[in-house]
């Protein structure tokens, strides 16, 4: 676990409220130097803490109507690498785990519909080699965030030190 500061924790909660937060208006709220936001932030990738910025594409919006989560059984579990690859490989899946549970694998996808959904499962999933599968189709995203970085790490902080 990587040791996170009291400075670090303002950094992330102001990031992670906003991507494109200039540097200098963090500065003016951490009460810092521009300098110091960019050494933090340089600081906070490298330790792998962040991973990045990105704008986030609405799959509805451009046509991808269908999200479904699809536990996924394969008939030999040695060939997991093998699986990984070829699931990389289809576009439509954006999230691949493995889990404990019922299921080797765990994939998020979208597709434009149920037929769409129909044709991936049945042309790209099924000659993977899988036993079996289970597919949850998802009618609405309830909650979608960023975990709450000052609430998380200050209650991680405050455990750490009813312990000691």
């Amino acid at each position: 676990m990587v040791k996170i500061d009291e400075l670090d924790r303002q950094i992330l909660s102001l990031i992670a409220a906003d991507a494109r937060i200039p540097f200098l208006e963090v500065a003016r709220a951490c009460n810092v130097s521009g300098a110091a936001i960019h050494q933090r932030i340089q600081k906070l990738n490298s330790l792998g803490v962040l991973k990045g910025s990105q704008f986030l594409i609405e799959p509805e919006k451009i046509g991808y109507e269908t999200c479904a989560y699809i536990g996924l059984n394969l008939k030999d579990p040695a060939r997991f690498d093998e699986v990984l690859d070829k699931l990389k490989q289809i576009p439509e899946v954006v999230e691949c785990h493995y889990t404990t549970g019922n299921f080797d694998m765990f994939i998020k996808l979208y597709a434009r519909n149920n037929h769409h959904l129909l044709t991936i499962i049945h042309d790209k999933l099924q000659p993977l080699g899988l036993s079996s599968s289970q597919t949850l189709i998802s009618f609405h995203t309830a909650i979608d965030r960023q975990l709450p970085i000052a609430d998380i790490l200050t209650t991680d902080a405050e455990a750490e030190d009813s312990f000691k």
